[in-house]
């Protein structure tokens, strides 16, 4: 049983006007009962006798009834696309893919507790039907799915099908946690973006220290790839120490680069989640 109360939520808003029609917390483009001022139109056109205004009503020269319009605010569809692939299994004191079963918790909590409806897809090469969750405004499937992902060892497989999950999103635009490490080809991160571009999405880079920052001076190590299995032997000096640590600097400033021409801030996790964190994330790269 899991116990929700210590799941840490964290607080987010979106920058976009929600299409969908269920009132909810969120700015939204739908008429209704809200407080945000939208406009007159006539009695015939909105026939809401509450709204009557009296002084647009005599004002018309047409002797035409006027109601004020108002906007009600609204629901926003939430989403998970998880990264299953080999390298999320990296890890020492937790995998990556465990911290992603954090993250998902702390979603689906977060999410409830605004009152949207949150779902989640995980994806390897392929897309993994075994671990679709459909959009609910009840957490419970959402909280097991996060703690089956804690004790879950990726297979040796790669992220390719990352632009295949646009087929299984909703048409209207859904905020989005693409949970990855991002250890993927540039074109291929590069070409599911752009066919995603209707969603509002956060980049969640979860990295773990030990790939770059403990590796000794000098020493032979075997390495495996984790998506292919492939195997190599490593003589590590100072020199290839240095080389290994800018590759990891290059490609950090690489995928900002990327999400950045999209408009997408990335929001690094390392070694472990911290919820207050991407808080200030939203209050900081989200307008309100």
């Amino acid at each position: 049983m899991i116990d929700a109360h210590h799941i840490k939520e964290f607080t987010y808003h979106i920058g976009w006007r929600s299409r969908t029609i269920r009132p909810g917390r969120h700015k939204s483009s739908q008429r209704g009962m809200g407080m945000e001022f939208r406009g007159h139109t006539t009695l015939l056109s909105y026939p809401d006798p509450r709204r009557i205004d009296l002084r647009q009503t005599i004002r018309d020269p047409l002797e035409q009834i006027h109601v004020r319009i108002f906007n009600q605010k609204s629901v926003t569809p939430v989403f998970v696309l998880c990264d299953m692939s080999g390298s999320m299994r990296y890890g020492s004191q937790q995998t990556k893919i465990s911290i992603a079963g954090d993250i998902v918790q702390s979603v689906a909590q977060s999410a409830t507790h605004n009152g949207d409806p949150v779902g989640f897809i995980g994806f390897d090469d392929m897309v993994r039907e075994d671990w679709i969750c459909t959009l609910s405004t009840k957490p419970h499937q959402m909280l097991e799915l996060g703690e089956q992902l804690k004790d879950y060892i990726p297979p040796e497989a790669g992220s390719s099908a990352l632009a295949d999950t646009i087929r299984i999103l909703p048409r209207e635009r859904s905020l989005i946690f693409l949970v990855s490490d991002f250890h993927m080809p540039i074109a291929d991160l590069e070409n599911a973006l752009i066919l995603m571009l209707r969603h509002h999405i956060v980049p969640v880079v979860i990295w773990n220290s030990t790939e770059y920052k403990d590796l000794p001076e000098y020493g032979i190590a075997s390495v495996a790839d984790p998506e292919t299995g492939a195997r190599r032997t490593l003589f590590l000096r100072k020199e290839y120490r240095q080389r290994i640590l800018k590759r990891f600097v290059d490609r950090r400033q690489e995928i900002e680069a990327l999400f950045l021409r999209f408009d997408m801030q990335p929001f690094f996790v390392e070694n472990h989640f911290d919820a207050d964190l991407l808080s200030e994330y939203f209050y900081q790269y989200v307008a309100a």
